[in-house]
């Protein structure tokens, strides 16, 4: 019995991971639509994954299962089949079936896992299945007793054409024979037809007609760390800093900023940040809080970049030498970390850019140069640049600022405000770096409106900055969980850092302990890049009096920190961001961005989401799923009833199977609805492994 194509019940499809579907090109253009039509002789339209109005190649990332899909139908009951083709970056083509969805929807789908480096073309192919259509009218009308000699006529030359294919294939000739036997009842010779090992020799050689081709879209595969990451900042200057006898700081340096990196790994990071390391300037140098009555001894905004001793090319004298940074760059990957550097396209007005080029800079109508303002922050130790006047020489200067740290061993550079200088300029930029330095990473900190966040996720920043900061209700987790793993996940990666220097949240200055907890277990799971400033296990939550910023601020003074002495207080939640962070590297499926479900609960604080990375895409062979069930309520302890998706992680619905906190290390058996009890002055998540081993 052949049931209808794409039905979960059909023995012959092996679904989605299934390679090496051969298609026979015979016939292949019988029909075809004239050229000059747009559409296919089987029309094939809505292909995913895709940027907006097609203008860039998608992306995807070494490691990452991509899913694909595509509306695929034609005019009359025939059967029809699709698959993917994709062309790898050294010219080998591979085929993937595709699976039919809901019946009536046309949509079909598959999975693609990237392995490797480069830039993909795919598109998908369809044709007409004339075997399946085929035994489908057999399977009607040989039963009925209607036009029989003729129906199995047909299905005799079928078959032969089969086997005049692939004539080292006895099963296709006897099948043949039998059925152009006069001799055998229709029954019988029909029992053949449906026969599992003809059908699947078909299945893999289909009999195909009406073969047509989409267009051929792209996909550029990053190395994992575009996307994969545990991220965690910190002030060098600050590590092993020193207040004199006489109130004045002696600041720490990249060596003493280098005793800080074993502890950073040991919680389980794998990219370290650090702001800009370059001379900082005097000129309207800000105090303590963002004061302006900076003193003698203030160390100033590592973001007011410029002075005497040099621009963005040089490092400050205090933190040390050029061949310090690269040591320092040598000593995090000794550990397993690598940096990060800030890159802030902004000076001083000490920088040397002011008076060797103005231009680049706006000048206001009294002579003076416009300092940046963010109403109604104000940042008068800061000149923002301006592309206007010159361009060219702008640009190749930052171009040149770049390649020369990429020269100095950094990888990875977290742009400061990219979303305030020209969007085609970071595509210029951007490409410019990654036709010779491919592995190079930028993370855009664009904290801003979406459509310039999207645009430069599309012109080719790797990571951004994310809403996430301020999405705190579980309502609207549910909506941005939603958006970043199924609409914009085909070209924007989020960085779900929790705090940054200068962003506190009042619900981290209001939610203690708990809060931060919270905060840290959503982002470590719904993203696979997650990141913290330092302080944050400390619960540093104090904020200056009117201001989203924690008071005391380390972007403007010395911030060294007793960190031993104070986990050993029990005053840290280190140990618990370091189990999170073992919790991601044990669990694939936490690596994953599209995989993510959202879930329901019946409490309006309770956030329910999965994630799901089916075992075929696993080197074990066995499937990894994550259910995580948080209060998002830092005040309160919860129950309710939480509503699984049982078929998002792989299992049919009404299953029961065992499910281990990877927090306490507690276990029950769940099913579709099941009951949870989340107190966040003890716990506030679960975050849930799935047992497929371990059936009640």
């Amino acid at each position: 019995m052949h049931p209808k194509r794409g039905a979960i019940s059909d023995p012959r499809r092996r679904g989605p991971g299934s390679v090496g579907v051969v298609v026979t090109r015979e016939q292949s253009r019988v029909g075809q639509s004239p050229a000059r039509t747009i559409t296919g002789r089987i029309p094939i339209a809505g292909l995913r994954p895709r940027t907006p109005d097609d203008a860039f190649d998608t992306k995807a990332f070494v490691g990452e299962v991509v899913p694909f899909e595509a509306t695929v139908f034609r005019e009359g009951h025939d059967v029809i089949d699709a698959a993917i083709v994709v062309t790898e970056p050294t010219g080998a083509v591979r085929r993937q079936r595709m699976t039919a969805g809901i019946p009536g929807t046309d949509l079909w789908s598959t999975e693609w896992l990237f392995e490797a480096e480069g830039t993909y073309t795919w598109q998908v192919e369809a044709w007409t299945d004339d075997w399946a259509t085929w035994l489908h009218t057999a399977e009607i009308k040989i039963p009925a007793g209607q036009d029989i000699d003729n129906v199995l006529a047909s299905g005799r030359l079928l078959l032969e054409r089969a086997s005049k294919r692939d004539s080292s294939n006895a099963l296709l000739a006897d099948a043949a024979r039998a059925l152009g036997n006069a001799a055998l009842s229709p029954q019988a010779r029909l029992k053949v037809a449906t026969d599992s090992r003809l059908n699947a020799a078909i299945f893999a050689r289909p009999l195909a007609s009406l073969i047509t081709q989409s267009a051929k879209k792209h996909v550029r595969v990053e190395r994992s760390r575009a996307a994969v990451g545990n991220w965690y900042e910190f002030f060098p200057r600050s590590e092993g800093a020193k207040k004199r006898d006489d109130g004045s700081w002696q600041s720490g340096t990249f060596r003493t900023a280098a005793k800080r990196l074993p502890a950073i790994a040991r919680m389980g990071f794998d990219v370290v940040y650090i702001p800009p390391v370059h001379p900082i300037g005097r000129t309207f140098r800000k105090g303590p809080n963002n004061t302006l009555d900076a003193g003698p001894n203030d160390p100033g905004s590592p973001y007011a970049i410029g002075s005497a001793d040099g621009g963005h090319d040089a490092v400050h004298p205090e933190l040390g030498t050029l061949a310090d940074f690269e040591w320092f760059v040598g000593a995090a990957k000794n550990v397993g970390l690598e940096l990060a550097l800030d890159l802030a396209l902004q000076c001083s007005p000490d920088h040397p850019w002011v008076t060797e080029h103005p231009e680049w800079f706006t000048a206001l109508p009294d002579g003076t140069i416009a300092y940046a303002e963010n109403p109604p922050k104000k940042y008068q130790d800061i000149y923002p640049l301006n592309f206007d006047n010159d361009y060219e020489g702008l640009s190749r200067e930052i171009l040149r600022i770049v390649r020369f740290w990429i020269d100095r061993g950094v990888t990875i550079f977290r742009v400061d405000n990219p979303h305030t200088k020209p969007v085609h300029f970071w595509e210029w930029l951007l490409e410019d770096i990654r036709s010779d330095h491919p592995e190079v990473v930028f993370l855009a900190e664009a904290f801003t409106k979406p459509a310039m966040m999207q645009a430069l996720a599309q012109v080719g920043f790797q990571q951004s900055y994310t809403y996430f900061t301020w999405r705190n209700e579980k309502w609207e987790l549910e909506e941005y969980l939603h958006e970043i793993s199924k609409v914009t996940s085909p070209w924007f990666r989020p960085n779900f850092f929790v705090n940054t220097h200068d962003i506190l949240t009042p619900y981290l200055q209001y939610g203690g302990v708990p809060a931060y907890k919270i905060r840290a277990a959503i982002a470590a799971t719904a993203s696979p890049t997650w990141g913290v400033y330092s302080g944050y296990e400390l619960i540093e939550n104090v904020a200056r009096p009117g201001s989203e910023e924690n008071i005391d601020n380390e972007k403007y003074e010395f911030k060294p920190r007793d960190w031993a002495g104070e986990e050993a207080a029990g005053a840290s939640i280190a140990p618990y961001l370091t189990q999170l962070n073992r919790i991601r590297g044990a669990h694939p499926a936490l690596r994953q961005l599209r995989n993510l479900t959202v879930h329901s609960s019946d409490d309006d604080a309770i956030l329910v989401y999965s994630k799901y990375l089916d075992g075929r895409h696993i080197r074990s062979g066995r499937s990894d799923a994550i259910i995580v069930v948080v209060n998002t309520d830092p005040h309160s302890a919860r129950d309710t009833t939480v509503h699984l998706d049982l078929r998002a992680i792989g299992l049919e619905p009404g299953s029961r199977f065992t499910v281990r906190d990877l927090i306490t290390q507690q276990s029950w058996t769940w099913t579709d609805d099941d009951y949870v009890r989340l107190d966040s002055f003890v716990e506030p998540a679960h975050i849930l492994s799935v047992d497929y081993n371990r059936a009640p």
